[in-house]
């Protein structure tokens, strides 16, 4: 689709925006991130199939940390406590396991960075420059410090991410309490603006909370998935919205 064919985003009353994949490619970060965790994890419990790239976008991609961490080692048959949030990453529980990886992501985004997408921060400066208020609306608790890493925190009012999620009671994409809650805060009707993910579990969020129109953004899982989560246009990038 050309500029002229998709909707004008411009015309909704806010636009909200998933974090990761979206604006920035720390998707990348996080795939690494936990494929170092689970790999030297999975071979020190002799827990098998190995994990796969696969096992990000079915099990982690889009959801809050150690709902990511519960779901994959289920699909391994492996239970262990929850635990608090508060224990340190070397504990066997799914919060240990979940700051275990925190740790890893974190020393990955300090030693390499993150650049935002630039056809993503040309489309939020032009909503900007038209009055559109604009979010983030990201599952995860990382959210603030990557946003400050890529030098775009300053563009976005209100940011609904995983310390609000968690503190709220909140659950995780694909339901839709978290772009329902980023909409609140925004201070629009879900029904009258649009929201754009990449993760097929965000496009379900987003769908659920009544969002006008979800956009998807594909950069890897496929055009055919978001359609068939709920998306109503796909684009390759967001660059494809401005004129």
């Amino acid at each position: 689709m050309t500029a002229a064919q998709l909707p004008d985003l411009t015309s909704y009353d806010g636009v909200l925006f998933d974090l990761d994949g979206v604006l920035t490619p720390t998707a990348e970060v996080h795939m690494h991130a936990w494929q170092t965790m689970f790999t030297e994890l999975f071979a020190d419990w002799g827990i098998s199939p190995p994990y796969t790239e696969r096992d990000y976008f079915e099990y982690l991609d889009g959801k809050k940390r150690y709902d990511g961490v519960a779901s994959l080692l289920r699909s391994r048959d492996v239970e262990v406590p929850w635990g608090d949030p508060s224990d340190p990453p070397t504990a066997d529980t799914v919060c240990g396991i979940g700051n275990r990886k925190n740790e890893v992501f974190s020393r990955i985004l300090r030693s390499e960075g993150i650049a935002p997408y630039p056809g993503s921060i040309a489309l939020v400066d032009r909503l900007r420059d038209a009055g559109v208020p604009v979010a983030v609306v990201s599952s995860s608790k990382n959210a603030d410090e990557v946003l400050r890493a890529a030098g775009i925190r300053d563009r976005f009012e209100v940011v609904m991410d995983g310390v609000i999620a968690e503190r709220e009671g909140l659950p995780s994409k694909p339901a839709p309490d978290v772009f329902a809650e980023g909409a609140r805060m925004l201070g629009v009707d879900p029904a009258r603006s649009a929201a754009v993910e990449d993760a097929h579990s965000g496009v379900q969020s987003a769908a659920a909370a009544g969002f006008a129109l979800v956009v998807g953004v594909d950069r890897g899982v496929g055009a055919d998935i978001l359609l068939a989560s709920g998306a109503h246009v796909v684009v390759d990038d967001l660059s494809a919205f401005l004129p």
